[in-house]
């Protein structure tokens, strides 16, 4: 079985698993670490709690060492219980092939697609420039794991490792709730 094909059932698998589930997304934190200083820093990384329903997430990270030309990052979704325990996902992605080609990964186009209207990554390498995220709001990734891919209620953290270069360069986790 190709490793294509694996990950469709799997993908398949965890649509089945949760199918019947409903919730809503409410982000809970962000947190942002440059790995790599003399790589890039974070200018900012921050939730902002707008009212009691309206929250958003935003981060800018400064590269200080253009063009990349060679990135990857591997995502892992979390879910608390006792802790952050490991739920469904955990893959690595060469971004520089993705961006070319987003039909390739199913699951890394499931999360790219809550994300690309919010953020700079629109583009296949290389990058000259910093990468933003401006205003990722709750609402927009609801419908993605409510209606398209319905998650279990629960606490969980989306950990995003980049690596640039084959070394891990910055991390940042997403922490949310589905109630």
């Amino acid at each position: 079985m190709g490793p294509k094909l694996k990950l469709l059932l799997h993908f398949l698998l965890a649509l089945q698993l949760v199918s019947g589930a409903s919730s809503l997304v409410e982000f809970k934190n962000i947190k942002c670490e440059a790995v790599d200083k003399e790589f890039c820093t974070f200018e900012y990384c921050h939730m902002k709690s707008v009212n009691r329903t309206y929250k958003y997430i935003s981060l800018r990270a400064k590269l200080f060492k253009l063009p990349v030309t060679n990135a990857k990052v591997n995502g892992a979704l979390y879910q608390r219980l006792n802790g952050y325990k490991p739920f469904l996902y955990n893959i690595t992605v060469d971004c520089c092939l993705f961006l070319k080609n987003q039909k390739s990964n199913p699951v890394a186009s499931f999360f790219y697609d809550s994300f690309k209207g919010f953020s700079n990554l629109n583009h296949s390498c290389p990058y000259n420039h910093d990468i933003v995220l401006d205003k990722l709001t709750a609402e927009s990734v609801n419908h993605r794991v409510t209606n398209i891919l319905p998650f279990p209620e629960g606490e969980y953290m989306l950990n995003f490792n980049w690596m640039v270069y084959g070394s891990s360069r910055a991390v940042f986790k997403i922490y949310f709730a589905l109630t």
